[in-house]
């Protein structure tokens, strides 16, 4: 079978002890990232099996009409990067484990890593030691201050539970089903979504980015925040209004962020507003580029392309398309 990976940027999946599973198949990975139609249809003509990392690259109709050998899409959790119905009307079957419970511990680690790394300034202490100077910055410690939780899902328990162990007073904001979650583990939503800015030394967000999340945190919401605080994103930068978090750290409120995410990716020469600042950590999308995730991730890619070999694909969103699909 003709199978491709796109956007391995690090060429790691061949580096991979799950990679032997697709031995005797023809393998093209492609290192570097492309979103134009005529150059993805061009590597992709004879393509059956195509496998995604995450989000990287957009799959819709208008590049979907032009696969004529593709019949299955084989990634890891979520998909709105992917046309399901023009996937369904080509028979293409789209195969992604939604891994139902467990949280991206990776993501969480390196949450907390940016934490430590922004508060105590390890960056810049590092980049001052290597150019000759001897403790240049005031850190702050993490223990007694507020640890705000924006969205406590399967990531966001994870971050409060660290908060909690780092002897942080942890405050949690989302929607109401969110809030019961937090109040049933002991956790305390905030008095208000202002009160929630207002009060957090460290503000993470740990949100699912769609219709009703995107720029969900505002100027205004920012502007809230104290000069002495962090922002933290590691989930999507869509959840904050454009240009909104470079503006307010300008402004100094709130004093610092750590950034993984953003909006158009990936960021290449330098190229984005933030990475000029000198209160703003910023890493390139690496919370869930890690080893041992990768072969989790990998691993059920690939069985889920061989289980559509032997006649019977697993982790199916789109069941309708199993009956026109073209035949393994």
């Amino acid at each position: 079978m003709n199978i491709t990976i796109l956007d391995d940027y690090q060429d790691a999946v061949r580096t991979l002890e799950c990679f032997s599973r697709l031995a005797g198949h023809s393998v093209t990975i492609w290192n570097d990232h492309t979103t134009d139609i005529d150059v993805l249809a061009g590597r992709l003509k004879d393509t059956e099996a195509l496998v995604l990392i995450r989000e990287r690259t957009p799959i819709r109709a208008p590049l979907l009409e032009r696969l004529n050998k593709l019949r299955i899409i084989s990634q890891h959790s979520v998909y709105p990067h992917i046309d399901v119905d023009a996937c369904t009307r080509h028979g293409v079957i789209l195969s992604s484990n939604m891994h139902p419970g467990r949280p991206s511990y990776a993501t969480a680690e390196l949450t907390w890593g940016l934490i430590i790394a922004a508060l105590r300034h390890i960056p810049q202490e590092v980049a001052a030691l290597k150019s000759g100077r001897w403790q240049s910055t005031l850190g702050t410690t993490l223990r007694g201050h507020t640890l705000g939780v924006y969205g406590y899902g399967r990531i966001g328990a994870v971050i409060a539970g660290y908060g909690k162990a780092f002897g942080m007073k942890v405050l949690v904001w989302g929607r109401e089903a969110s809030l019961a979650r937090a109040r049933a583990d002991g956790y305390t939503p905030a008095r208000s979504r202002e009160v929630f800015f207002v009060e957090s030394d460290v503000l993470s967000l740990h949100l699912r980015l769609n219709d009703a999340t995107r720029g969900i945190v505002t100027a205004a919401d920012l502007a809230r925040m104290k000069p002495t605080a962090l922002l933290v994103n590691t989930s999507r930068a869509g959840l904050i209004a454009p240009d909104a978090l470079e503006h307010a750290l300008k402004a100094g409120h709130p004093g610092m962020a750590a950034i993984d995410v953003f909006e158009q990716e990936p960021v290449l020469n330098a190229s984005h507003p933030l990475l000029a600042l000198e209160n703003a950590i910023c890493t390139p999308h690496i919370g869930y580029v890690e080893r041992n995730a990768y072969e989790a991730q990998f691993s059920g890619a690939f069985d889920q392309i061989l289980a559509y070999l032997e006649g019977k694909p697993v982790n199916v969103i789109n069941q309708d398309a199993l009956a026109q699909s073209k035949s393994p």
